[in-house]
């Protein structure tokens, strides 16, 4: 128990530096790839994503939905990839390959679906090398370029919302 309360402290000072050191410059190119981060806790419909994305224009095969659940005994074969608590080491170290691979990609949007304060989905999101980052918590204002204050289960406003807004700075 003592050895988890270290390891969530060496991860909450990893992403701290990371913050610390994050570069806000966004890039005015139009938006082709986005991917999603849900807590499969408090939503877990990503078929809607899917769906957002076609009414967006946006047919990229290269979009990806990244479910996290702390639970074990998750129906895991409904998302394109997941990850739990156990793929994750000291210090930000990922132990994860696809995981590893979904931060370590360049997507133009990652869109990070949670409202709870949940170390593993910061960690995420603070490593990925998304250039343009939304969120829907207003917990750590400095992982996000774009903050859309909805609850998870008001999917059609965060919908609306993130278009306008995408619209508004000229990416789609």
């Amino acid at each position: 128990m003592i050895l988890k309360a270290f390891k969530e402290k060496s991860n909450q000072k990893y992403i701290n530096k990371l913050l610390s050191g994050r570069s806000t410059s966004v890039n005015n190119g139009k938006v082709k790839t986005i991917a999603v981060l849900l807590n499969a806790e408090e939503f877990e419909n990503f078929e809607t994503f899917k769906v957002f994305f076609k009414e967006l224009g946006l047919n990229s095969p290269k979009h990806k939905i990244l479910a996290y659940s702390v639970e074990d005994n998750q129906d895991r074969s409904k998302w394109d990839a997941y990850c739990g608590p156990k793929d994750f080491g000291w210090k930000g170290k990922i132990n994860h390959i696809d995981l590893q691979t979904f931060i370590d990609e360049e997507y133009d949007v990652l869109i990070s679906y949670y409202k709870k304060d949940v170390l593993h989905l910061n960690l995420i999101t603070a490593l990925s090398k998304a250039n343009f980052k939304v969120g829907i918590s207003m917990e750590d204002e400095r992982m996000y370029d774009l903050i859309i204050d909805v609850e998870p289960k008001e999917i059609e406003i965060f919908k609306t919302e993130f278009k306008k807004y995408l619209n508004i700075l000229n990416k789609i």
